[in-house]
């Protein structure tokens, strides 16, 4: 018996699948933080015993009330700052919006530039950043499913 001829029209749901797998974007894979990093993280965070300490993305972070106020990203240092202190601080030399990804900015997330986490004045917006987060009303966690 001869073989049955393949159909010629597309089958709908195959073609939507394969058009979600191309317009779906591949998670990025993240590099690991160095240590030294992690260590100076660490050290930043002595004033901050009420910080609450966990990983997002495999990135330190610090927490109060639920939400991050200072975290590591890849070798990089972000703070949350109010809209006030964030535009004072985007003036300093090598300061930027913070974006995980090439224009997706995290919103009151600045990048702390070289030259300030080598200063005294790294602790200074430490405190901006944990007072600001401390005024946030706290964060609910999200029950699970």
């Amino acid at each position: 018996m001869p073989a049955k001829p393949k159909s010629k029209t597309p089958n709908p749901r195959t073609a939507r699948e394969k058009h979600a797998k191309s317009q779906t974007p591949k998670m990025l894979k993240f590099k690991p933080a160095p240590e030294w990093i992690k260590e100076f993280f660490a050290e930043a965070l002595g004033d901050f015993p009420m910080a609450e300490q966990r990983k997002m993305f495999g990135y330190p972070c610090a927490f109060v009330n639920g939400q991050m106020f200072v975290g590591v990203f890849a070798d990089r240092l972000m703070i949350r700052l109010p809209e006030e202190e964030r535009a004072k601080f985007l003036k300093l030399p090598g300061a930027k919006q913070f974006e995980p990804m090439p224009g997706r900015p995290m919103r009151e997330y600045v990048e702390v530039p070289q030259a300030i986490t080598e200063s005294a004045e790294l602790k200074n917006w430490l405190k901006k950043s944990f007072a600001y987060t401390q005024s946030l009303p706290p964060k609910v966690k999200k029950s699970k499913k």
